[in-house]
């Protein structure tokens, strides 16, 4: 059942992409005390300003139930700690994630050639030993020049990822872009998907595939058109140094009619030195690719790749706290997990100079600036 009888008020557009959710609550005998919009404005609002779980969204709610309801109805006030667990383990986060992915196609900025990183995140914290239900593994697509992220999917094994994937690549627009994913994203399917949706791809290939490992391996070695690009990475105490080798030559590739697209094969050898400890690691990893042999352009998305984990896992798990976090009842996780992406979101759109920290805890005790976060 529809429950969005009223025209949604908000200027922002996240709030209206929600209107077409269905209501997981009994409405039958009328007796819903809380607007499923005034629910969804108070969760953004609280987590936009620093909360990062059902009792601080609570404590938030009651503390700014005057500037809510400039908003908002909110005529009984704000739904407790335990309505909100209860409420979000029920909503369907497909349906959820869905609202959240269209809103994303509306802010993001079209960037031809624009990197979409997709990688999979346990979440730790929505393990249940008394069910026996296992950590929910959420598989994020992440733009790095919108610094945003453009759809999850969840699935309860990290084997999964593998059917998860194509099914989040129908619902973003990957057009004009090119998909990075690891290892467990090499499939032959995949690989189709992304290009009869107009995008390219740079695909890591690992003993999950050996077969190919070992002729991209073979055919870098023979050939005589390869290119090269190295560059230095310097911070955080540390010095990484990074060579692309990449060739187009891929007469000995048996398997390449196989892959869709497919127009070079690379090695990326890197050498990470560690000051605090003076020690040197160094890695090779392999990809096939959709992109032309342009050694600097496919270091370059390589590299990128690792937006998702520096700057979605690790905002999550850091700022948001969600991995600490003990969500475990129905789909509360994965539904908390698409609100902190959309407060990032919010977060990140934001031009002023503070970090994130410092813009949510401004967002908190300055009703303005969090107004204009809101656009509200």
């Amino acid at each position: 059942m529809n429950i969005f009888n009223e025209k949604i008020q908000h200027k922002l557009v996240v709030f209206n992409y929600f209107s077409n959710m269905k209501d997981p609550r009994r409405t039958s005998k009328g007796n819903l005390q809380h607007k499923l919009v005034d629910i969804v404005f108070l969760v953004i609002s609280a987590v936009v300003s620093g909360a990062n779980d059902w009792k601080t969204i609570e404590l938030f709610g009651k503390g700014q139930l005057e500037w809510l309801k400039k908003h908002g109805t909110f005529k009984n006030g704000v739904p407790s700690h335990y309505t909100l667990g209860r409420f979000f383990s029920r909503l369907d986060p497909v349906e959820f994630g869905k609202c959240f992915s269209e809103w994303t196609k509306e802010i993001r900025r079209l960037t031809n050639g624009e990197i979409i990183a997709i990688d999979g995140k346990r979440l730790r914290g929505s393990y249940d030993t008394d069910s026996n239900k296992s950590a929910i593994h959420s598989v994020s697509a992440y733009a790095s020049a919108n610094n945003l992220c453009l759809g999850q999917l969840s699935c309860e094994e990290k084997s999964n990822e593998i059917t998860a994937i194509p099914k989040l690549l129908d619902i973003i627009d990957i057009s004009g872009s090119t998909v990075t994913i690891d290892a467990m994203g090499c499939q032959k399917e995949i690989a189709q998907k992304i290009i009869k949706k107009g995008g390219d791809y740079i695909l890591a290939v690992k003993g999950n595939q050996e077969e190919l490992l070992e002729q991209v391996k073979n055919v870098l070695k023979i050939s005589s058109s390869k290119k090269t690009d190295e560059n230095i990475d310097s911070g955080h105490g540390r010095v990484e140094k990074r060579k692309c080798t990449v060739t187009d030559d891929l007469r000995f590739l048996d398997v390449g009619d196989q892959w869709e697209g497919i127009k070079s094969v690379l090695k990326i050898e890197s050498e990470r030195y560690t000051k605090i400890n003076g020690k040197t690691q160094k890695e090779q990893r392999f990809y096939i690719s959709s992109l032309p042999a342009e050694p600097e352009r496919l270091n370059l998305g390589v590299r990128s790749h690792w937006s998702v984990e520096n700057k979605l896992h690790w905002m999550l798990d850091v700022e948001f706290k969600e991995d600490s976090s003990r969500r475990r009842k129905g789909y509360s996780a994965e539904n908390f997990n698409i609100i902190a992406k959309t407060a990032l979101a919010i977060v990140a759109k934001d031009s002023s100079k503070n970090s994130k920290k410092g813009k949510r805890y401004l967002a908190a005790i300055d009703s303005n600036f969090r107004e204009k976060l809101l656009k509200v």
